[in-house]
């Protein structure tokens, strides 16, 4: 698996030159953001608004309502918690194309609860006219600008940065709402999204081997959530349905997925992989995820709760898949 860095930088210069009515505004957290390569190619498209999030979103609506295309930089977490208020009245209410390209989604700092955007999608998916991304790879930073810009109303992008793998070919962009078949089967359904589908995807294989026949996608939309692949999913498979994100188990992934079998009338058990109904520390990714059970060992017991069936993996069973040294903390 091939590692990526600094994309998102890359790709917003790129853009940039495409469209210039494209310009950035940043939170004074430019190099954590990957965005000051943008700063030396654009200086006069680039904004540092400080430490003030709230009024940055102000400035947004503004620019936006004159022609721009305004791409707010800080954490996930100053982007929708801190200026809620802003989000909603200045931007979303008169639905202006505004995106707001978060970073550090979920547990991904060691900076600990104040950095981390652990219910964001649950906070941001009832708000009328907002658009959710969450990215998975290299691949997909790369084409959510298009797809984003293609919406033409207020984005919320959860970005990953700096060293990121490219999971899915470079000539398959994301598509909007439409999920990303990894593996085709019918026992079980498995539906991930940003990091955890690289665990997914070693959890799939080594389950594969053991004769399981698992339908595994990849979820870069989270709202809207009406993508006929996820209805077609869940209505072939046998025993039901697992969901894996780097987000509390309530109100995302794991509730779209359950909202679409309640509504459509799918009789299938679900199971929520993800974080639990708690407040979590800071540490580095590769920890977190093992502490906070997004880890592939999870699944893989998420999976043997849905068909009572003991698979006998363990962790060193994992090790030969693995894409990254999972130990280094």
């Amino acid at each position: 698996m091939k590692i990526e860095v600094n994309t998102h930088e890359k790709n917003m210069i790129k853009w940039a030159s495409e469209h210039p009515e494209a310009v950035v505004l940043s939170g004074d957290l430019g190099s954590s953001c990957e965005i000051k390569g943008f700063l030396n190619t654009y200086p006069d498209r680039y904004f540092s608004l400080g430490i003030a999030e709230q009024n940055m979103v102000s400035w947004a609506a503004g620019l936006a309502r004159e022609g721009f295309r305004p791409y707010l930089h800080t954490f996930g977490v100053f982007l929708y918690r801190r200026v809620l208020d802003q989000l909603e009245m200045s931007v979303a209410y008169p639905n202006l194309p505004v995106t707001f390209v978060g970073f550090l989604p979920g547990i991904m700092t060691p900076g600990g609860v104040t950095h981390q955007a652990t219910n964001d999608i649950a906070v941001l998916r009832n708000i009328p006219n907002m658009t959710i991304f969450d990215i998975g790879d290299a691949t997909e930073i790369e084409s959510v600008l298009q797809v984003a810009h293609d919406v033409n109303g207020p984005v919320f992008i959860r970005m990953l940065r700096k060293e990121v793998p490219r999971l899915f070919p470079a000539n398959e962009p994301m598509v909007f709402n439409r999920g990303r078949v990894l593996t085709e089967g019918t026992d079980i359904a498995i539906f991930s999204s940003s990091i955890c589908t690289e665990e997914a995807m070693r959890a799939t294989k080594v389950l594969t081997e053991k004769g399981l026949s698992i339908q595994h996608v990849h979820i870069s939309t989270l709202k809207p959530f009406t993508d006929p692949t996820v209805v077609e999913t869940l209505k072939k498979v046998k025993y039901g349905a697992v969901t894996m994100e780097n987000h509390v188990t309530i109100g995302g992934l794991g509730s779209a997925v359950a909202d679409v079998i309640a509504e459509e009338g799918i009789g299938t058990k679900l199971i929520k992989v993800g974080i639990q109904d708690t407040y979590t520390h800071g540490a580095s990714k590769m920890y977190l995820m093992k502490k906070y059970g997004l880890d592939a060992l999870t699944l893989i017991q998420a999976v043997k709760n849905l068909t009572g069936k003991y698979f006998g993996i363990r962790e060193e069973d994992l090790e030969a898949v693995r894409f990254e040294d999972y130990t280094a903390v």
